[in-house]
């Protein structure tokens, strides 16, 4: 008799991730904003998610979108077993890149390739995401998970979202309005945000560091999640106070503060500004050269505002006291270069 097969004998429940279609759709609707509930439609369970742009009063529409993930940090995560924060890294990956050209970010979708569900770290998982998604304002509209063993074994995982966000035309922050002797202000970071995480995991294996009892406020910084900055920049863009932005993402302050700007000025950064947090301080005591932090880490500085220097004081004033926006320096001409460091980190 020839051997019968089942999609569970590969390792692929599908009853088990169908039985959580209901907490997902609990979840999705605790982020519904306006545009999200279209008549006789749901998303969660559909083939595609819907969204009506026509509730909002914009006159020329243009719709940004952004995708991302949260690199190795993953890694950290499975090792500490704590997976209710990674969710936030990954919203705040794709709408704090979907502001910086100054869009309101309104749907999300997200990615989960796992090898097998674990109930408790998938639900872990999609709570964070969820709370990512109301911190930004933003809907999660849906999502796919694929159960993959053989791809990733054991307590291996990876996230992907994306989000969709709007502006109107008019509105958008592209850069050109950046002048010369624009102020350049530095949003501080909540900690590494989610990149270079190859790095920090290289250091941790080389130095032969494990989640321990002894090293569980060092897990507990690596881990911290990435600040959304959606609200705050929303309104600033809505006052028109915004020259320019930058979100520090990979490539930290060397590689990205560049991307945004137009031929004929440059960044000038005191470095002596910069405020350090201590997580950045053990990365560069590690071995980790200024050089190779300021392209690899935020160092600090988690997003970049380029305004005019008598909006200061009135942009500041839309920050709690934890991030609130310092000047990092200014801009000037120059037909050749588009960075110029000044200083030296406090590290």
């Amino acid at each position: 008799m020839q051997k019968k097969f089942t999609y569970k004998q590969s390792g692929v429940d599908i009853n088990n991730t169908t039985r959580l279609v209901k907490y997902i759709s609990n979840l999705s609707n605790k982020t519904k904003i306006k545009g999200s509930s279209i008549r006789n439609f749901k998303n969660i369970g559909g083939f595609g998610s819907l969204f009506d742009l026509s509730q909002y009063n914009i006159k020329n529409p243009v719709l940004v979108s952004s995708t991302d993930g949260v690199g190795t940090k993953l890694e950290i995560a499975n090792e500490m077993k704590k997976f209710d924060t990674i969710g936030i890294d990954l919203v705040a990956m794709c709408v704090n890149d979907l502001i910086v050209q100054g869009a309101k970010p309104l749907y999300f979708l997200d990615y989960i390739a796992i090898g097998r569900v674990i109930e408790k770290k998938y639900k872990d998982i999609l709570k964070g995401i969820a709370k990512g998604c109301k911190i930004s304002n933003c809907y999660l509209a849906g999502g796919e998970t694929a159960e993959m063993p053989g791809v990733y074994t054991g307590n291996k995982f990876d996230l992907a979202g994306f989000s969709v966000g709007a502006i109107d035309k008019k509105k958008i922050i592209s850069g050109n309005k950046i002048k010369n002797n624009d102020i350049i202000l530095a949003i501080p970071s909540s900690g590494i945000h989610s990149n270079g995480y190859s790095l920090i995991r290289k250091i941790l294996k080389d130095k032969k560091i494990k989640y321990t009892k002894e090293n569980k406020k060092l897990f507990h910084d690596l881990l911290t999640p990435t600040k959304i900055y959606v609200n705050e920049i929303t309104k600033l863009v809505n006052l028109n106070l915004i020259n320019g932005s930058c979100n520090i993402t990979g490539g930290g302050l060397l590689e990205n503060i560049p991307r945004v700007l137009k031929k004929g000025i440059c960044a000038h950064i005191n470095l002596d500004n910069i405020k350090v947090q201590n997580i950045f301080r053990w990365i560069n005591k590690q071995g980790v050269e200024e050089k190779e932090m300021l392209k690899t880490f935020n160092c600090g500085v988690g997003f970049v505002l380029f305004v005019k220097k008598n909006n200061v004081k009135r942009i500041q004033s839309f920050f709690s006291k934890q991030f609130k926006p310092y000047i990092l320096g200014s801009i000037k001409k120059d037909k050749n270069t588009k960075i110029k460091f000044n200083g030296k980190i406090k590290f």
